[in-house]
């Protein structure tokens, strides 16, 4: 049987790169399984106390952490399509000044939007006095995608995103590289913010789908190899018998 050298090729081609994107999904489930456990242990945690010292993003995203300082109402940013139990709304993000100097900025909760006017904010209560929130690190207050930076202009209280480089850059405020998820107040003390989080890492089970069907497709690639090649070397047998010369009829 002759191997066709360019479809064998094709075939091991497609062959290698489907098996090798099996592998990065597997590798991506397995990434996804280590941070899951990770964020699980520093839930777990005691709070890490956030003072005026700078923090490394890298040092702190997903502790759990706690925060004692004054919010700063008149610096308030609402991000825009932050959609709950399929109802649209906005997420608060405020400055909290520190007690001892700093700033954070801290993702208070989710408030549900006018269908009528988006600009009509909800009614919520901030405390005029020193706090003390705990909450989860993160390295912003979600991000939702945009065309270009529109949603997401300076000096606007209603946005798409909000970056704390940008934020820092445009209030002049010295932040902490991170924002504060809160998750409360100690002690508890009602807002009307809803602060049912979504879990910040999910889907491993599509990761763990998506390398099944990746080397699925590298096995059909060898089925459809083998068989293309079976069906050649019947055909070629099938030929070779059909140009066999006819036994001769002369006498002997």
């Amino acid at each position: 049987m002759k191997i066709r050298l360019v479809p064998a090729l094709l075939i091991l081609i497609v062959m290698a790169v489907t098996i090798r994107l099996g592998f990065w999904q597997r590798d991506r489930a397995h990434q996804k399984e280590a941070l899951q456990a990770q964020i699980t242990r520093y839930e777990n945690a005691n709070p890490q106390p956030v003072g005026a010292a700078p923090v490394a993003l890298e040092d702190i995203e997903f502790h759990r952490v706690r925060a004692r300082g004054t919010f700063m109402p008149e610096r308030v940013v609402y991000l825009d399509n932050r959609p709950y139990n399929d109802q649209p709304g906005f997420y608060v993000v405020m400055p909290l000044k520190l007690e001892g100097g700093g700033y954070v900025l801290v993702n208070r909760g989710w408030l549900p939007r006018n269908i009528e006017d988006r600009e009509r904010i909800a009614p919520y209560l901030t405390p005029t006095g020193p706090v003390e929130v705990e909450g989860i690190a993160r390295a912003d207050a979600s991000r939702a995608f945009e065309l270009g930076a529109g949603g997401s202009a300076a000096h606007q209280k209603i946005r798409q995103n909000l970056g704390v480089a940008s934020y820092a850059a445009e209030t002049g405020l010295p932040l902490q590289s991170f924002v504060i998820q809160q998750t409360g107040f100690v002690p508890a003390y009602k807002d009307g913010l809803v602060r049912d989080w979504p879990v910040p890492v999910a889907d491993v089970e599509r990761n763990y789908g998506y390398m099944l069907q990746w080397w699925g497709m590298a096995a059909a690639a060898l089925g459809f190899g083998l068989y293309a090649a079976r069906r050649a070397a019947t055909k070629e047998r099938s030929t070779g018998r059909g140009q066999e010369p006819a036994p001769s009829t002369k006498d002997a």
